[in-house]
């Protein structure tokens, strides 16, 4: 690619601002370093540091920071209540934040009755400290204050304490027993519950792998249960009405868990890295359901919401909670098959989902959140529709398992990191005409093959982050595109294809067009899934067309202007019908459609009112009212059955007559040994002539 000198000189003098911006943030480090290395402890005595404090002096770390020196205290450590430096005895009134932090071969501390305060993270990570004796002098517990004392088994808290801060007893991984003192007027541990709960808003704050939380609770707290690993089960009572940010958060043993139809609240991260849970149900009490609660829950196989939620739902037994309003998908699982009317894939929606290994996203869907896929390491297939708009940061990133990846040509903007860290990609197809928004580091590497429509190419080569791909093929000329019994088609990612227009030539379809389910192409087999938008745009001469049972997509405008086109078969396969697709197909008589299930309609364009007014709509004869319901469908003024009505329908004419038995006679007259479930009345896998009296004695007793 050519640089210009001018150009070539501005880059030099970024180049050059950017190393002077780094040495001054350099120097300026070394500065702030520097002054912090005076910030050091004050003295030392029998190997335990103190800052000084009047006459108090507060237990704290060696050095400058807490990181200054590696595991400085261990074994037995005994804190004394006075400690005397240059001829000056201090009372020791506080351990501080992070004074042991880390303290990894710390085993045991004894603390006097002169300390009244347990700093931040002061015990943070010492994890191999067995024992712990708070004095009644205590009473205020930091943050995190034993956060990560994972071999901790019993705490006791005393009558004297009067705040504990969030996370205090976190990841203490073989925490079994937790105690209030009788008399704390601010917690208490009732009903034996191994639990504290502050008393005065009967709020959960800290629990164990024993908890049994009592029935007098309404409140499991921020970081409950934070880390709790051992614990496997917990019974939620019916007295619940929230769940805090994070409260079983990182409970990696945590199998099962059952939310009553008392929550109405579920805050962030709630659940997050819980690996081994399975299951997962929103009572229809549920109202809000905070950011990341399923996060990284990689062995999710069962996502549900109950019946009657206002807020969200789980349609079309999706095994995903989606947000009704916004039709966003905000948590999914292996097992999730996105539905229809999802318009938005939600931050973090599958993140770490290990287990998955392809997704299709359907044609409703207009955005693909920030990191809705990542870590999906196990995600071989991706399938997306020209709906895409937006591929924002980190959505598919250390998905390593991708070897290919097309890019519909509705997407303009694809987000920072998007696709870090794929490091499989060997072939990008982007089938954009406008090279979309990307960043240097969108991609992780820039080796792998780019194909990109062959009027683009040098778009993308003029590109300042596209044209870091090394190996540029436009997907025209006879690449990415063939023609089949004069129809023509575009390779989307080697075994499915979309129908393209013919370009050209205009109004290239006529007459009566079957598209098939399949097509051959050099020696591929090709499933026609995508009818691709405009691609029988205006031809006027179109008659007749018949959509084949592969196809789970028509794309916007599909068919617009096709003035006479009188009959449309859809096939079953279709679930997504596009803005305008049969707009001003004034013509239309008859719409068939073969799906059980009505498929979603973008909006009411998508056929003229000429057609809704005139044309007779066919569905499945057991159908008739699931079409009658749906958004748009109800407005074709005439719905009409086809199809068998079940057992005794031979002919499937709707109704059971004599005509039937004639066609049951002469099926097996012909000895061809056609079998009809229908016609086989008397279960016994064969037709033979107790079906015919079957029938026979129906019609006579009608």
């Amino acid at each position: 690619m050519y640089i210009s000198r001018k150009v070539h000189l501005q880059i030099i003098k970024i180049q050059l601002t950017m190393k002077q911006t780094k040495l001054y943030l350099f120097t300026l480090l070394i500065l702030v370093l520097t002054t912090l290395s005076a910030i050091a402890h004050d003295f030392e005595v029998d190997g335990i540091y103190y800052l000084k404090n009047g006459t108090n002096a507060i237990v704290t770390f060696r050095g400058a920071n807490q990181y200054s020196y590696n595991n400085e205290y261990f074994g037995e450590i005994s804190i004394p209540s006075t400690v005397t430096y240059n001829g000056t005895t201090y009372i020791v009134s506080s351990i501080g934040e992070y004074a042991f932090y880390s303290s990894y071969d710390l085993t045991s501390i004894t603390i006097p009755n002169s300390v009244t305060s347990i700093g931040n993270n002061a015990f943070a990570f010492c994890n191999n400290l067995l024992d712990l004796d708070l004095p009644n002098s205590v009473s205020s517990i930091g943050e995190g204050a034993f956060d990560g004392c994972s071999s901790l088994t019993s705490v006791t808290i005393p009558n004297s304490v009067t705040s504990i801060g969030k996370r205090a007893f976190g990841q203490c991984w073989e925490l079994a027993s937790i105690v209030v003192e009788e008399g704390n007027l601010v917690y208490d541990s009732r009903n034996d519950c191994n639990a504290i709960i502050a008393t005065a808003s009967n709020t959960l704050i800290a629990g164990c792998k024993n908890t049994a939380i009592p029935y007098t609770v309404t409140h499991i707290g921020n970081y409950a249960f934070f880390g709790c690993h051992g614990l496997k089960s917990v019974t939620i009572p019916y007295s619940i009405i929230s769940i805090g940010d994070n409260a079983f958060c990182n409970c990696g043993g945590l199998t099962n868990i059952s939310i009553p139809n008392s929550v109405t609240s579920i805050g962030n991260y709630a659940f997050e890295s819980c690996y081994n849970l399975t299951n997962f149900t929103i009572p229809n009490s549920v109202t809000f359901i905070g950011d990341f609660v399923c996060e990284n829950c990689s062995g999710l196989t069962s996502l549900v919401v109950e019946n009657g939620n206002d807020v969200y739902d789980s349609r079309d037994s999706c095994n995903a909670i989606i947000e009704t309003a916004t039709n966003t998908l905000l948590i999914g699982c292996v097992n999730t098959i996105i539905p229809n009317t999802v318009v938005n894939i939600g931050t973090n929606a599958f993140y770490c989902c290990q287990n998955l290994t392809s997704v299709n996203i359907p044609y409703s869907v207009k955005s693909i959140g920030y990191g809705a896929f990542n870590g999906c390491s196990g995600l071989t297939s991706i399938t997306m529709h020209n709906s895409v708009t937006t591929i924002d940061f980190l959505a598919f990133s250390g998905c390593i398992g991708l070897d290919s990846i097309t890019i519909p040509n509705s997407v303009t903007t694809i987000g920072n990191y998007a696709f870090e860290g794929c490091t499989g990609l060997t072939q990008i197809t982007c089938l954009a005409t406008s090279p979309p928004s990307i960043r240097q580091n969108t991609f992780s590497k820039y080796t792998a093959k780019l194909m990109v429509p062959a009027e683009s190419v040098e778009a993308y080569l003029s590109d300042w982050y596209w044209s870091n791909f090394s190996n540029i093929i436009p997907i025209d000329n006879g690449i990415g595109t063939f023609e089949v019994d004069g129809i023509y088609y575009r390779d989307l990612n080697g075994d499915k294809a979309e129908l393209i227009a013919n370009e050209a030539v205009m109004n290239n379809y006529k007459g009566d067009v079957v598209i098939p389910e399949t097509v051959v192409y050099e020696g591929t087999t090709y499933e026609i899934v995508v009818i691709d938008g405009s691609a029988f745009n205006n031809c006027v001469e179109l008659s007749s067309v018949v959509i084949g049972d592969r196809v789970t997509i028509i794309e916007d405008q599909a068919f617009t202007g096709c003035i006479g086109l009188t009959s449309v078969t859809i096939g079953s396969g279709v679930r997504g019908i596009g803005s305008k697709a049969f707009n001003y197909c004034s013509a239309l008589q008859t719409v068939t459609c073969r799906g059980m299930a009505p498929p979603v309609m973008a909006n009411a364009n998508c056929f003229s009112n000429a057609a809704y007014s005139r044309a007779t709509l066919l569905v499945p004869r057991q159908q008739i009212e699931a079409y009658q319901g749906a958004d748009y469908w109800y407005k074709f003024n005439t719905i009409e059955g086809w199809g068998s009505i079940g057992l005794g329908d031979v002919n499937a004419d709707g109704k059971i007559s004599i005509t039937d038995v004639t066609s049951l006679i002469n099926i097996m007259l012909s000895g061809n040994g056609e079998y009809n479930a229908d016609a086989d009345l008397n279960y016994n896998g064969r037709l033979d002539i107790g079906d015919v009296a079957t029938i026979i004695d129906y019609l006579l007793n009608e």
